[in-house]
């Protein structure tokens, strides 16, 4: 699971195309060699289309589940931004996260 911590407001590409950026935060527990580690990120994120109009809709700090991919924020650049391509919100308010397929996929 992973929280919407931040979002802007939404903006709209030349070919009219509505686009919001988020930045989207996750913490879980995961198994590495054998060891419990805490895991903290912060990524930023994108939503196109009629996803972002959902995202938008969703209240800050809920958590969801989002698939997407990972791509350049520009052509030059090195840094990452997520896509979101699906956005489904958790109904539960307390998870221990504890598996890798859980939060950002």
């Amino acid at each position: 699971m992973a929280e919407i911590v931040e979002r802007e407001v939404m903006r709209y590409s030349p070919a009219g195309i509505p686009i919001i950026n988020a930045k989207l935060q996750h913490a879980s527990q995961q198994e590495e060699a054998g060891v419990l580690r805490q895991v903290e990120v912060e990524i930023h994120a994108l939503a196109a289309g009629d996803l972002a109009s959902r995202l938008e809709q969703v209240p800050l700090n809920a958590k969801c589940l989002f698939q997407g991919f990972l791509a350049k924020r520009s052509y030059r650049s090195k840094s990452l931004v997520f896509h979101i391509i699906d956005i489904s919100v958790s109904s539960q308010t307390e998870h221990l996260d504890t598996g890798a397929n859980h939060g950002i996929r």
